[in-house]
């Protein structure tokens, strides 16, 4: 079962390479925020399956839903900075 663990957390690992691609090369600030949030949310279950590997699922799971919980803050504080600041979208004449 350790081998089954290992070899996912090698493939979400290959699988936030794509991510990281996106938020670094992403066209608009909208694609890079899509995948900063897409790398921490696997970040957060990569860690759930190193506290499978280990055996110390308890420790793990905190872990993972405090940096969840951060990141998902740090996105939204992100998105509401380049709404109000930059502009997320273009927005359309104003009547």
């Amino acid at each position: 079962m350790q081998q089954v663990f290992l070899y996912s957390g090698l493939f979400l690992s290959l699988l936030m390479l794509v991510s990281l691609y996106r938020a670094v090369f992403g066209p608009t600030v909208l694609d890079r925020l899509v995948g900063v949030n897409a790398i921490g949310s696997k970040t957060s279950t990569l860690l759930i399956l190193i506290g499978l590997i280990y055996q110390r699922v308890d420790m793990f799971v905190d872990i993972a839903l405090a940096y969840a919980m951060l990141n998902f803050i740090a996105v939204l504080a992100a998105a509401r900075y380049f709404q109000k600041q930059k502009g997320l979208y273009d927005e359309g004449p104003k009547k």
